[in-house]
């Protein structure tokens, strides 16, 4: 087995597969992707990242990255076996992408973009599209003292913890107003693989548009 993980610590989708692979205990080779994703097209023409390479198979996308990981070493599944089981893994990978990332990445896309060409309404929308995304995580959480999708780890977590790390230091969330949520993502940050995938990228905070607040270690 030879993975080698296209990436960049810093970047959001970035952290899914990193604490896929720290959960799973693989060792792996991470290949740092900086401004120049020119050699990435020759992998995957959009060149985003990241990109797996297994050896010699190309996987895209941090979701499928996080299923196929599945298929290495001895750690319980990331994808749920029973087919109700995984579906709430994917529904709340999907709202933590869609939901919680997007938005992020908007208010944080808009403050790279000269001011003459900044949107204040679509950021204003994204800040509130997280209060909506906010509230229903709370609600799917609240009884709860386990993971998003059910009693174990699973990809909706690799993909929650990244998005509401993100949202975090855009705005500190709010514990009276989403108490189950803020106690989900204290118990994320307390996770092994979490925490050391946050670890290393803290180095690279200064490249980060907006100020990094004092509350988010």
């Amino acid at each position: 087995m030879s993975l080698v993980l296209h990436q960049h610590p810093f970047a959001l989708y970035c952290f899914k597969p990193l604490i896929a692979l720290y959960e799973r205990d693989l060792p792996f080779t991470a290949e740092l992707v900086e401004a120049d994703r020119s050699a990435l097209g020759a992998l995957w023409l959009p060149a985003s990242i990241p990109i797996l390479v297994d050896d010699g198979e190309v996987i895209a996308e941090s979701s499928i990255i996080v299923e196929h990981l599945d298929r290495h070493g001895d750690a319980p599944p990331l994808l749920p076996a029973t087919h109700r089981e995984a579906l709430q893994a994917r529904l709340w990978d999907r709202v933590a992408d869609g939901y919680v990332a997007t938005p992020v990445q908007r208010i944080v896309g808009e403050a790279l973009r000269p001011p003459a060409a900044r949107d204040p309404y679509g950021v204003a929308q994204a800040y509130d599209a997280l209060q909506v995304a906010y509230a229903t995580l709370d609600r799917q959480l609240q009884g709860r003292d386990g993971w998003l999708a059910g009693a174990d780890f699973t990809l909706a977590d690799c993909a929650a913890a990244p998005a509401l790390h993100y949202a975090d230091v855009l705005g500190q969330l709010d514990r009276d107003a989403y108490p189950a949520l803020v106690g989900y993502y204290d118990r994320l940050l307390e996770r092994p693989s979490v925490a050391r995938v946050i670890d290393e990228a803290r180095p690279y905070r200064e490249v980060f548009p907006l100020p990094w607040p004092d509350h988010v270690a």
